[in-house]
């Protein structure tokens, strides 16, 4: 069984962030980035932007963020 939670919060300014976590949905285990919100009380929320991915194609997302830090260099 995947261990399951939050991997990281990326601060993205006004009371966002880009969670990565490790969730489950319906039986099933997802690799999930997505925008939370913080509410009036303080409590983080997650919005509609975002993308839930099946964890076998973890492997291409690592290979494309390479590449885009080789873009980038």
């Amino acid at each position: 069984m995947a261990k399951l939670g939050i991997i990281k919060d990326i601060d993205k300014g006004r009371g966002e962030v880009i969670r990565v976590e490790i969730s489950e949905y319906k039986g099933q285990t997802f690799f999930n980035i997505r925008v939370w919100y913080q509410d009036a009380t303080g409590e983080f929320k997650p919005t509609q932007k975002g993308v839930a991915l099946s964890p076998n194609v973890i492997g291409e997302l690592k290979e494309a963020i390479e590449e885009a830090e080789r873009w980038l260099a």
